[in-house]
């Protein structure tokens, strides 16, 4: 029987955060999760889904890279008609024929949800995307375990904060899987998360793994909130976006700050952006 994974969507768009943010990427939405984050935008993919095959979700993202492969056979002749010679040995492009940054092949496909990894066809599919020379991130919640994930992936596993009601789900034995191409993610809403990531980073020597990334939590539009979702723990004090900033400006902290680059252009509750 073939593999088969529970799709939420599939889409192109720009990367809106990690390290890639700003570059051109497709997204595997996944259906389902295992968390209910209080702070979560995507409550939606906790339960709407269709069946499809590892392949069908391959095709897929063959036609939406597609554009790409065209455009950089289109630079290719370009290049070649102005040179007046053919490209020299060693300087063709990927077997795949793609535009590409630096060494990483151009779209991006990225695994998010829901919780990719509650599915065990993810695992397959990303080993095929790397195999087709793709750039495959993961989106993680860091409850579940990451070794069985393939080693060329890049994986943005979060340290859920306080705030979003779930901080006791972090897997711990993770962190020594994390390798430097990894990424960890605190997504932050309160004061209380902030002073426990600080105090964690500090504590796990987390900076020395791989590169740290800070989100402010984004309030939910009326339309994003679901019952579900657990609620902030009594007691704890918002921050804004640019307390945060500030903060972490103060105190030196080796981390990346992130804007979720999507919801600065489009509408925070859209879909398929």
């Amino acid at each position: 029987m073939a593999e088969t994974l529970l799709v939420n969507e599939i889409y192109l768009s720009l990367q809106g955060e990690s390290t890639f943010a700003g570059l051109p990427c497709i997204f595997i939405r996944l259906t389902a999760c295992n968390l209910r984050c209080s702070y979560c935008d995507t409550a939606y993919a906790f339960t709407e889904g269709e069946k499809k095959s590892v392949a069908e979700v391959r095709a897929e993202v063959y036609r939406l890279a597609k554009r790409f492969s065209h455009a950089a056979r289109a630079g290719a002749s370009a290049t070649s008609l102005a040179s007046n010679s053919p490209r020299a040995a060693g300087t063709s492009r990927s077997n795949n024929d793609s535009l590409d940054i630096g060494r990483h092949r151009l779209p991006l496909v990225e695994l998010t949800g829901g919780e990719p990894l509650l599915q065990k066809s993810s695992l397959p599919l990303m080993k095929a995307l790397c195999d087709d020379g793709f750039t495959v991130l993961l989106e993680t919640s860091g409850a579940l375990d990451i070794a069985p994930v393939d080693a060329r992936v890049r994986r943005i596993m979060d340290l859920k904060c306080p705030s979003s009601g779930e901080s006791a789900r972090n897997r711990w034995e993770n962190l020594p899987h994390l390798k430097c191409i990894d990424e960890i993610k605190f997504v932050i809403g309160t004061r209380e998360d902030y002073d426990w990531a600080k105090q964690m980073i500090t504590a796990h020597s987390l900076a020395a793994i791989c590169p740290l990334l800070v989100s402010w939590v984004h309030p939910l539009a009326p339309e994003q909130q679901d019952s579900s979702l657990k609620k902030v723990p009594a007691g704890q004090t918002a921050i804004s976006r640019q307390e945060l900033a500030e903060q972490i400006i103060a105190d030196a902290l080796p981390v990346r700050f992130q804007v979720q680059l999507h919801k600065v252009i489009w509408a925070p509750e859209q879909r398929g952006v």
